[in-house]
């Protein structure tokens, strides 16, 4: 049912209003809660990939201490490592969403699929929260004891 119908058959206009937008009200909440639980996931397999790199390299970050290696370059080099692989992703994603803005557009309501404010939000978003995943593999990987790790197999 379209406005017009809803103020003929007596409802009132703020009613109305909220009637006619309640479906891209409720396609925007759904799309909104994919979103947040597809970061959520997102944050976690970042996390995951690398702490088992981390842990992979207990040896390595042993022999990096042992010869004069900061904690802080030991974090350094994690973070470094997690924000290169969360810049590559966030680089070809962009790259796909400008290819499927075709599709974006029949989803956006008074928006742009091009918008670079949105864009750029949504990539300092997403780097944001892969670095924050990083941050806590890294932190780990920096207080390993060098002797526990030189005899790590």
């Amino acid at each position: 049912m379209d406005r017009l119908n809803f103020c003929r058959a007596g409802w009132p206009f703020p009613d109305a209003l909220g009637q006619s937008i309640a479906r891209e009200r409720f396609r925007t909440l759904l799309l909104g809660s994919f979103s947040a639980i597809a970061l959520i996931l997102a944050a976690i397999g970042i996390f995951g990939v690398v702490s088992y790199s981390a842990s992979q390299r207990t040896h390595e970050i042993g022999i990096r201490m042992a010869l004069g290696a900061q904690r802080h370059d030991v974090l350094h080099l994690i973070l470094g490592q997690g924000a290169k692989l969360a810049a590559l992703g966030l680089g070809i994603g962009v790259v796909l969403a400008l290819l499927l803005t075709r599709l974006i557009a029949s989803l956006l309501y008074s928006a742009s699929a091009t918008d670079p404010l949105t864009f750029g939000a949504v990539a300092i978003i997403l780097l944001g929260v892969a670095v924050t995943a990083c941050y806590i593999p890294a932190r780990r990987a920096a207080r390993v004891d060098q002797m526990v790790a030189l005899r790590y197999q």
